[in-house]
């Protein structure tokens, strides 16, 4: 008997397709430019129901909306401001290992986890 069976997605989708959308920044995010160049971002945190339940039973207000920032680096940036809704992600990853000088293989690592981690983030979607 499996008591702790890892869940297997059924949504997966193949490399060629992943390449050709479009991702697109979330209208809920606050950007903005630091000294160094590099970019903050200011996000709205959603509150799982059973800590909102919680926060209630303490007499914190439902309503507080928590903000997240996100600071990222010179690379992450790059990828950022890279990010238009009308480039696809090959076209990025191309670009990016283009300035900076790096294989594409290494580049379209780099980029696609980026990309997966704003992704689950909820900073950015994918069209």
């Amino acid at each position: 008997m499996i008591v702790f069976k890892k869940k297997t997605s059924q949504n997966h989708m193949s490399r060629a397709a992943a390449l050709s959308c479009r991702p697109a920044k979330s209208l809920h995010i606050t950007e903005s430019r630091l000294e160094t160049g590099e970019v903050l971002l200011e996000y709205p945190l959603t509150v799982r129901p059973w800590l909102a339940a919680v926060a209630k039973r303490l007499g914190k207000s439902r309503d507080v909306v928590q903000i997240k920032k996100l600071q990222l680096d010179a690379m992450g940036t790059a990828v950022w401001d890279l990010v238009d809704g009308h480039r696809s992600v090959g076209r990025i990853v191309q670009i990016f290992a283009e300035t900076h000088r790096l294989e594409n293989k290494e580049a379209e690592v780099s980029v696609t986890s980026f990309i997966r981690e704003l992704g689950q983030r909820g900073l950015l979607g994918l069209q």
